[in-house]
């Protein structure tokens, strides 16, 4: 069984940054987390207006975070970074160099109707696969409360990597999921950045909408 102490090794370098930096509602802040948090926004604010530094950011910060998530034992949330590191660097390579089905340069664009339907069936086959796994080779208390964020970023992720609008929507509802879930663990700078992840995902939904109805490939 996967536990912490197999982990143990990967984060103890990261030790010193885990050191508390200042305190908010009575529990320790750390410095990874903080640097975390500058990153994650300046990623999300490259990504509003299509810019492909957010993904180098998202590279950053994924690491900062997979560390930060398993020293509090969210190993889905943990695993969650290092797709979204191999993602990042897939995402990175689609927006300066990747084409549509018309080989065409990718353009911001809306998915249709079955596209939809086929990211939620997506989502409802990757939950409890993934709260299943959590539960039987890890230590997490919220196997399937991390299994559901966990799905939806990989979702999300693939979305934004090819453009599509839809990414957004997806994105509001993993981040307030996860608002939740990281309260429950007390990461409340965390809350925060998520909360305001969710505010810029509706930002984000509005903008991509307008850029899509233009056919633009970027802000």
């Amino acid at each position: 069984m996967l536990t912490s102490d197999i982990l143990s090794g990967w984060i103890a370098w990261a030790q010193p940054l885990l050191q508390p930096w200042w305190t908010a509602w009575g529990v320790p802040v750390s410095y990874l987390e903080a640097v975390a948090f500058v990153l994650s926004l300046w990623m999300v604010a490259c990504n509003l207006r299509v810019n492909p530094l957010g993904w180098p950011l998202a590279i950053g910060s994924s690491v900062l975070y997979g560390i930060l998530f398993a020293h509090y034992g969210l190993y889905g949330e943990a695993g969650l970074q290092g797709v979204f590191v191999a993602m990042a660097f897939w995402g990175w390579w689609q927006w300066l160099r990747g084409v549509d089905a018309q080989n065409q340069t990718l353009k911001v664009r809306s998915l249709s109707m079955r596209g939809r339907w086929a990211g939620l069936l997506a989502l409802l086959i990757l939950w409890p696969l993934l709260g299943w796994l959590l539960d039987h080779i890890t230590d997490s208390t919220v196997p399937y409360g991390d299994a559901l964020p966990t799905a939806g970023s990989l979702i999300g992720q693939w979305l934004l990597g090819r453009k599509w609008v839809e990414n957004w929507p997806c994105w509001l509802a993993v981040n307030l999921v996860s608002m939740a879930l990281f309260a429950y663990k007390e990461l409340w700078l965390t809350v925060i950045l998520y909360g305001i992840f969710a505010a810029l995902s509706l930002l984000g939904w509005q903008q991509w909408l307008s850029l899509a109805a233009h056919g633009k490939a970027r802000a």
